[in-house]
């Protein structure tokens, strides 16, 4: 083995040691991502589950008690009913319930002679988000109910336009098939970025800084010493959250776990990059793990299309988005496990990653200490 090979090797199993001697490093690398996928996973869900809705008929009839009967079949609401108005409305102010659905009492008799019948929605928009979610789901009731009474009644053939909705890659609409891919990004920002951010620093608080820079290793061997077992330790990251994403939550992977890993190995080349520059620019671990979660965590949950739509955005923070490594790897990672190998999404988000990784590699590299000041 040439001396490269030895300096490298040697450099390696020195950081290597640190790992399995700072247990805080082993716990971000793999008790974290179980810890946020399981809270992820099981505690955080986009999705409008038994919400309670509140039910006011003032005459029951067979037609009114079929449409309330679509309620409580269904797995989106949880109806109370309420003897008038002003009762729901109070529940509806305390929070006991989400919107109301009221019923007027003509509401068989205009049916019957083919009267518009109106239903009154009323909702708490405070969680507009809900709001929206549960208005489409009671419109969508309505529509299915009323599609089935034409049909009983002889009038199906009256309908010139008939809907038939199609749900591409994520049939079932679970939100956690949308979030769980996302927050592998998320994930492996944390071990890149603020596992790397610390390593330099480490170096100079503990003044072993000097010991290697009067070594004959040259400065992109120790960078390297250092980047290797961090890469080594978010692949594995990686690779337990796919396992746990495929295995435990029930999310399709449509696509290669190929491909996965060639993208997880780009971007986490970017993590670490940004990891290292921030941990040589900072010398002080507390200061460089407080930079790394605000300039790397922080953008890679709010601005990489994780949570929330990047097209919804203002179209000033659109642009900074194209900065956050994570959103080319959220697009990957999603378009992956729910769509397939798309190349045209995967190549243009790859290529991203791969000039911020080279990017970051060279500043961190530029930037390095050679001497002692």
């Amino acid at each position: 083995m040439n001396g490269f090979g030895l300096r490298l090797r040697g450099l390696m199993r020195k950081e290597f040691l640190q790992v399995w001697r700072d247990p805080s490093s082993l716990a971000i690398a793999f008790a974290m991502p179980v810890f946020l996928l399981l809270l992820f996973g099981y505690g955080v869900s986009l999705d409008a589950k038994q919400v309670p809705i509140g039910l006011v008929i003032e005459q029951t009839s067979p037609a009114a008690r079929e449409f309330a009967g679509g309620f409580e079949q269904s797995d989106y609401f949880a109806p109370r009913y309420f003897a008038n108005l002003p009762e729901a409305e109070a529940a509806l102010l305390a929070r006991q319930i989400n919107g109301i659905v009221h019923l007027q009492s003509d509401f068989a008799r205009r049916l019957q002679v083919n009267a518009p019948a109106p239903i009154q929605v009323i909702l708490n928009g405070v969680d507009a988000n809900t709001a929206r979610l549960v208005s489409g789901y009671v419109q969508g009731g309505w529509d299915k109910w009323l599609a089935a009474h034409a049909e009983r009644n002889g009038q199906a053939g009256n309908r010139a336009v008939q809907l038939e909705a199609r749900v591409w890659f994520n049939s079932a609409l679970r939100s956690r098939n949308f979030l769980v891919p996302g927050l592998i990004a998320v994930i492996m920002t944390l071990i890149g970025a603020l596992l790397t951010a610390l390593v330099v620093a480490r170096e100079w608080e503990r003044g072993t800084m000097e010991a290697l820079i009067s070594t004959p290793v040259t400065v992109r061997e120790v960078l390297l010493g250092k980047l290797l077992p961090y890469y080594l330790l978010g692949m594995g990251g990686m690779l337990l959250s796919i396992g746990m994403a495929v295995f435990l939550f029930q999310v399709p992977l449509a696509g290669s776990l190929w491909v996965l890993l060639l993208a997880g190995t780009l971007f986490l080349l970017a993590a670490l990059g940004m990891g290292l520059l921030i941990s040589i620019a900072a010398k002080n671990q507390f200061v460089a793990g407080q930079i790394a979660i605000i300039v790397t965590f922080l953008p890679a949950f709010i601005l990489s299309g994780f949570i929330f739509n990047i097209d919804s955005m203002p179209p000033a923070v659109q642009l900074i988005t194209h900065l956050v490594a994570a959103r080319y790897f959220v697009a990957i990672l999603q378009t992956v496990f729910l769509a397939g190998d798309v190349w045209e999404v995967i190549l243009p988000n790859a290529l991203a990653l791969l000039a911020m990784a080279a990017a970051f590699l060279a500043l961190a590299l530029w930037r390095a200490p050679r001497r002692l000041e």
